[in-house]
């Protein structure tokens, strides 16, 4: 398999990306990313292309919610627009995929629900389709809370998706969920196709099992590449069709573009992408 490339979710540099895009992008492009995954992009596809074009950067993934009427995050929730209207504003700045990052926790808990979120995907890429382009998931933890004879809700919905649904994993955020995070890759085999490198300390329990006290993303310990418990480089090795390494922060522990350009390092020096 060739190397991934590296890429970085803007998400993790929210604030400053929301201040000044193109000295941020600028910034970016200096560590020697070549790539970024979108986020928030669908209210503004031109001023992101436009930037982007700028720094010499491409967006070939990007975040947008497909599954659900607001997209909820540890620090506010965000509406959702229709489908086609992600679509076309993705194509505008030439992304490839569109990956899905949260479906609420309560909608993980029943088999029914868990239908219900494969079958709006599978929908999702038909559409997606006539735009040239694919869907994906991200996962948090809420998908490894519940369990149908035996199988995950999560692997219940891979099971339930077309083959050309693609996976993002989220390493932290899978070892939150409890899984063995390297197997867990093996089995996704080739729909695998993004996953996020995230590193740091997993919360001692699971923040989205129904009851759990209610959480933001300053009160996880998130450290760079290779610092914490996630097993990055099993990870990496393990996957068989990976594209792109995308680093993410849900809580950068310092500077954040110093904590992107070592866990930059980590991934290229490291030989695990390029």
């Amino acid at each position: 398999m060739a190397l991934p490339v590296a890429s970085v979710q803007l998400y993790s540099l929210a604030e400053e990306f929301s201040a000044d895009m193109s000295s941020s992008l600028e910034r970016l492009a200096a560590i020697g990313l070549k790539n970024v995954e979108a986020f928030d992009f669908v209210r503004r596809p031109d001023e992101i292309r436009t930037a982007l074009d700028a720094a010499g950067l491409a967006s070939p993934t990007g975040h947008a919610p497909l599954l659900s009427d607001e997209l909820w995050t540890p620090d506010g929730s965000i509406p959702t627009p229709k489908p086609e209207v992600v679509f076309e504003a993705a194509a505008k700045i030439g992304m490839t995929t569109v990956i899905d990052p949260f479906v609420a926790p309560d909608r993980w808990q029943t088999e029914d629900g868990v239908k219900d979120i494969a079958d709006r995907l599978n929908a999702a890429a038909e559409v997606a389709a006539g735009y040239g382009l694919t869907v994906g998931y991200h996962n948090h933890a809420q998908e490894f809370v519940a369990s149908f004879d035996g199988q995950t809700a999560y692997e219940r919905f891979i099971e339930l998706t077309e083959d050309r649904v693609v996976i993002e994993l989220d390493l932290f955020w899978a070892l939150t969920g409890g899984q063995d995070v390297p197997a867990l890759v093996t089995r996704l085999g080739d729909r695998l196709v993004a996953q996020h490198v995230k590193d740091g300390v997993a919360p001692a329990s699971n923040p989205f099992v129904p009851g759990a006290p209610k959480f933001s993303s300053d009160s996880l310990d998130q450290r760079r590449a290779g610092e914490g418990q996630v097993p990055l480089v099993e990870s990496l090795q393990a996957a068989t069709a990976l594209q792109y390494a995308v680093i993410e922060y849900d809580h950068a522990p310092g500077d954040v573009f110093d904590d992107v350009a070592a866990s930059y390092a980590f991934l290229v020096e490291g030989g695990y992408a390029r």
